[in-house]
């Protein structure tokens, strides 16, 4: 068994690998794919790696596109106990298409790789549940490939969806929401909260939007990086000002450093990213390495990395892949082996991760974890497993669930230690039950992602026989009335 690596033809065909004993010949192709092109790739890799890949949909774009997803891990469809999963999303402006082709081209790589031995991809794969979204916006690639296409960088031309709405500004405002809770001495953490504490309704969202809002809540995303074009440089949130009058302003969220090192992850995997004396598009990142805080370059709000961290577990990275939105095909190339490391980005394997338990052993989902001094908590996935990204140190960390005594811990993460194990037991106590409108646990089933109907029967149970509005209306239906907020009626139907 031998690998090589094929320099591309006129044609831009690169073979990069290649097993003699079973024959398995596979080239990448360095050119733009249409959608339907794009869906063939994927599955047929997933076809070709069965094992260790599937194909899945999140949803529709307005036009009726498949929001085509590609998922690699050992045990494809399902979520292991302690593995963290990962997202990587391309072309959520449809006119920034390098992510796009990289995330196609990623998807092949690790099918590849995985098949010729390649043992620190098998190793990521095996321990990483890893889910590739290469076009979040389909319809707008269109108009940019038949309008713009590399013969022009178009800068507004496809990078809206069908409806004219730029995506990466569509999604609930939670940072304004944050900023006037921590007045208070509140934590920022907002799950089940997007369609009570903001003003949006269901038709305030793109169906791109929707769909991945869905998306986020169905599996405990712990990393993510969304792939645009326009600026080489590395941001991360807040994307919003703390001040909103004020632009360029350093807004921090509380898990700075952990965004930091994410961020420089990539960067300086990255060929020229991380060099200051790389030429830049317009900005002025001088001395930052190539990394940068969203709101201190440009604040906006609605954007998707925010809405990540507030919502659930996942810290998000967006990654500008450089000035040219819409690069030649010369350029793919090129484009791939300065980008290819971002392989290492996959490496969530950092912090701590642990069970949250009951005193019979049984996992207790949507514990809270927090760390002392870092005013953001995460929760427990299905089966109480988490994952909590930290540095190196010393840190208190406190496991606490609703109807459970809460259990805290002193930990000491040494530097050279990737992720540590810390389990939590939880005694069973009385309590009475909450009436904190933000906690709903009736709320979940009605905004996941759902590929395999799972949640159906759950979601159809407050509807009448023909899905109609029920006239009686579930428990938690007066506490709207309570607090003087208007009951969401849409939560009643099954999106």
């Amino acid at each position: 068994m031998f690998s090589r690596t094929f320099l591309p033809s006129e044609k831009q065909e690169v073979a990069f690998a290649n097993i003699s004993d079973g024959g398995i010949f596979t080239i990448i192709q360095f050119t733009y794919h249409t959608n339907s092109q794009m869906y063939g790739i994927l599955k047929k890799t997933a076809s070709k790696c069965s094992h260790i890949s599937q194909t899945y949909s999140i949803g529709r774009s307005v036009e009726g596109k498949d929001l085509l997803a590609i998922e690699f891990s050992d045990n494809p469809g399902q979520h292991d106990l302690l593995e963290p999963e990962i997202k990587l999303i391309g072309n959520m402006h449809g006119n920034e298409v390098l992510g796009r082709q990289l995330l196609i081209y990623l998807a092949q790589y690790l099918c590849s790789e995985y098949l010729l031995g390649n043992e620190r991809i098998q190793t990521v794969i095996n321990t990483t549940r890893i889910h590739i979204l290469p076009s979040m916006n389909p319809d707008g690639y269109e108009i940019a490939a038949s309008e713009v296409g590399h013969e022009y960088n178009g800068w507004t031309s496809g990078r809206a969806n069908a409806q004219n709405l730029d995506l990466n500004r569509n999604f609930p405002d939670l940072t304004s929401i944050f900023y006037n809770r921590r007045q208070v001495g509140m934590h920022s953490h907002f799950y089940q909260t997007y369609s009570c504490a903001t003003k949006n309704t269901l038709d305030s969202f793109a169906p791109e939007t929707y769909a991945v809002m869905k998306w986020i809540r169905s599996f405990p995303f712990v990393i993510s990086a969304s792939l645009h074009g326009g600026e080489l440089v590395i941001s991360y949130p807040f994307d919003l000002s703390r001040h909103p009058q004020e632009d360029r302003m350093y807004s921090p969220t509380p898990d700075e450093q952990i965004f930091r090192q994410l961020a420089r992850t990539y960067a300086d995997a990255h060929a020229t990213m991380s060099n200051n004396d790389t030429e830049r598009c317009g900005a002025s990142f001088a001395n930052k390495g190539g990394i940068t805080n969203g709101a201190q370059w440009y604040s906006f709000a609605g954007g998707m990395s925010d809405f990540n961290y507030l919502h659930s577990n996942c810290y998000e990275i967006t990654v500008e892949l450089g000035c040219d939105k819409f690069p030649s095909e010369m350029e793919l190339y090129p484009e791939w082996l300065r980008n290819k490391e971002l392989s290492n980005y996959l490496q969530v394997h950092r912090g701590i991760k642990g069970i949250v338990k009951d005193e019979h052993g049984n996992g207790i989902k949507g514990a809270t974890i927090s760390v002392r001094g870092m005013r953001h908590d995460i929760t427990s996935a299905e089966d109480g497993d988490y994952w909590r990204l930290l540095n190196p140190g010393v840190h208190i960390v406190t496991a606490a669930a609703s109807g459970y005594s809460k259990v805290s811990k002193r930990i000491h993460l040494p530097r050279k230690t990737l992720v540590g194990r810390v389990d939590f037991v939880l005694k069973k106590v009385p309590r009475a039950p909450s009436l904190d409108y933000f906690n709903i646990p009736e709320l979940d089933n009605y905004e996941r992602f759902d590929p395999f109907n799972q949640f159906e029967q759950s979601s159809q149970r407050e509807l009448g026989e023909n899905g109609e509005e029920r006239t009686e209306k579930p428990w938690w239906w007066a506490y709207f009335s309570q607090l003087g907020i208007s009951a969401p009626t849409w939560l009643l139907r099954n999106y």
